[in-house]
């Protein structure tokens, strides 16, 4: 079996969540091409809905037409984010500012999710929030005008970081996000707010009153999605694989700098510089080193350590993840699922509270994986499942559809 051909894969989800959600609160039409159809996605726009924004879709184009803030309609029933972190997250900061309640539930991976790190942060703002237990459902209440704070970043995160920034649009005063390692910077390059660094910090500001810019734009491909490919072709023999119009941003290429680092045969054309770099890469069979991943890319690395941890076990030498304890607090616990994925293979596998570790290389026995309803889990087995010739029985393969309802399909196209 071998990967060889040539695909271009759906938007990138953290951008396609933005687009609908920035282009919402400006009162005009905004059009992207290939925005992502994955089921978080269309949460996003579910809820939007609700509140009052329309929306269309032709083939793979959203047409989204946006409304002031203050024209938002009262949602008849609570709005339902399935099990899109991302949706809850930025929504809420808009949200907090609404002149009525609204309340958001998911499903109930999301409902056992943290979101005590959003409230907190837009409650200092004066927002008025109730939940359970820093858990779904979230209800905002009615509030006076909030604030801007200056805010530092608990824990690595673009959700939080981005709905702190969203409430700042309509706060009075500045909203400054202080950051000491870089999260995903794509609510600051599409929205052009301004950034700065002070003393190895890194300043995120938004003025209240901010006018969001027309920002439609063709969507680059989901370099997360890519990952699975990329695994499939740096590990299986013979294999050549290019995926066209890829993201690029500088933040989400850390899956990238590692495999280079390993000895993958990567190469790599930049077609876009702004608003987001995106381009064509092109991945070959590669005798690959297991080799250590610096604790200030793992931010930048978090979700595609599940398919990086496959690819491990087919490379010389000894993984290990480290600083990722927000594994634990995704769609599953990625490092307890991992660790039990992996031992069930017949690896030997040391799991600590902020990650795994393990040598390679290693070939699977027959085993059952338990996805535990996470699509990345789902999609990195279904590689492995590949790399070992079929040793593996996954229990439910179609929750990729999460992030890549297409999945399976693409890659059928591509194996030989």
């Amino acid at each position: 079996m071998k990967i060889r051909g040539e695909i271009s894969l759906p938007g990138d989800k953290s951008i396609s969540h933005r687009a609908a959600l920035f282009s919402a609160i400006r009162p005009a039409e905004s059009v992207f091409e290939n925005f992502s159809g994955n089921e978080d996605c269309r949460s996003t726009l579910s809820c939007l809905r609700q509140l009052g924004i329309e929306h269309k879709i032709v083939g793979s184009t959203l047409y989204l037409y946006g409304k002031k803030l203050s024209q938002w309609q009262q949602p008849g029933r609570p709005l339902y984010a399935g099990n899109s972190g991302t949706t809850t997250r930025l929504l809420a900061g808009l949200l907090v500012h609404l002149p009525f309640t609204s309340t958001i539930t998911g499903d109930a991976s999301l409902s056992q999710r943290p979101m005590g790190r959003i409230i907190d942060p837009l409650t200092a703002m004066g927002g008025r929030i109730t939940a359970t237990e820093g858990h779904l459902p979230m209800t905002f209440h009615p509030t006076g005008s909030l604030r801007g704070i200056r805010y530092p970043l608990p824990v690595a995160s673009a959700q939080i970081k981005s709905a702190v920034l969203l409430a700042g649009l309509f706060a009075d005063g500045f909203t400054e996000v202080i950051e000491t390692k870089i999260s995903r910077d794509h609510t600051e390059r599409m929205l052009g707010l301004s950034v700065r660094e002070e003393e190895g910090q890194r300043i995120v500001s938004v003025p209240g009153g901010y006018e969001v810019p027309d920002i439609s734009m063709t969507i680059p491909g989901d370099i997360s999605s890519a990952a699975f490919f990329i695994a499939a072709a740096l590990t299986l023999p013979d294999s050549d694989l290019t995926l066209k119009n890829v993201s690029l941003n500088p933040t989400r290429t850390a899956y990238l700098e590692i495999l280079k680092k390993m000895g993958a045969s990567l190469e790599i054309e930049e077609t876009q510089a702004r608003p987001e770099p995106m381009g064509n890469i092109r991945v070959k069979s590669s005798d690959l080193q297991n080799v250590e991943i610096p604790a200030e890319m793992i931010p930048n690395l978090i979700d595609e350590i599940p398919i990086l941890a496959v690819i491990g076990t087919r490379a010389v030498g000894h993984f290990a993840i480290s600083h990722a304890r927000e594994l634990r607090v995704k769609e599953s616990d990625r490092i307890k699922v991992m660790v039990e994925n992996l031992r069930r293979t017949g690896l030997h596998v040391d799991e600590f509270d902020d990650g795994f570790a393990f040598c390679g290389p290693h070939h699977p026995g027959n085993a059952a994986i338990s996805t535990h309803g996470d699509h990345r889990i789902a999609m990195a087995f279904t590689i492995a499942n590949m790399i070992c010739g079929g040793n593996l029985e996954i229990d439910d393969p179609s929750c990729a559809a999460v992030s890549f309802p297409a999945f399976y399909t693409t890659l059928e196209k591509i194996t030989r």
